[in-house]
């Protein structure tokens, strides 16, 4: 599978290409065209964590991009989400944010959400289920990505 990450220094956001996992043995012109690209950028909220009782809140922004060449909607999710002492949260469900939104080709859809783990660092990944306008089911990774209070990483 094609993968491409680029970590823009400037706002800690990861930008990452993804090609659908279904489309691993498809020609290169086939691929494209169920082609979404994800870029996240998280935030911790003091205000809202309480750190005496190991609670620490993160916010995390998720902008998806169809930049393939057919229309998409994301269906559902499935985040798992693993603090420093290797607790795991899973989360599924329909939608994002309550919506399931439709991307046609070179059109963007962007939401925030949350979590909170009882660790100052952590991370999460997960997956989106696609269906394309033409019926073709597929799935988006979302590779890695770290949560981390400001004073924990350099």
């Amino acid at each position: 599978m094609s993968q491409r990450c680029l970590l823009d220094k400037n706002n800690n956001a990861q930008r990452v290409a993804i090609l659908a996992r279904s489309m691993e043995h498809t020609p290169m012109a086939e691929s494209r065209k169920y082609h979404i690209t994800v870029t996240t950028q998280v935030d911790y909220l003091p205000e809202q964590s309480d750190e005496a009782n190991d609670r620490y809140v993160f916010t995390y922004s998720i902008t998806l991009k169809n930049s393939g060449t057919i229309t998409a909607q994301l269906i559902s999710r499935h985040w798992v989400i693993t603090d420093a002492l290797q607790q795991i949260q899973e989360v599924r469900g329909l939608g994002v944010v309550g919506e399931q939104p439709i991307l046609k080709p070179g059109e963007s859809f962007q939401y925030r959400s949350g979590t909170a783990i009882a660790t100052p660092m952590g991370n999460m990944h997960g997956h989106y289920q696609m269906t394309a306008e033409d019926g073709h089911s597929f799935e988006v990774e979302i590779p890695e990505f770290l949560l981390s209070i400001p004073r924990v990483l350099h």
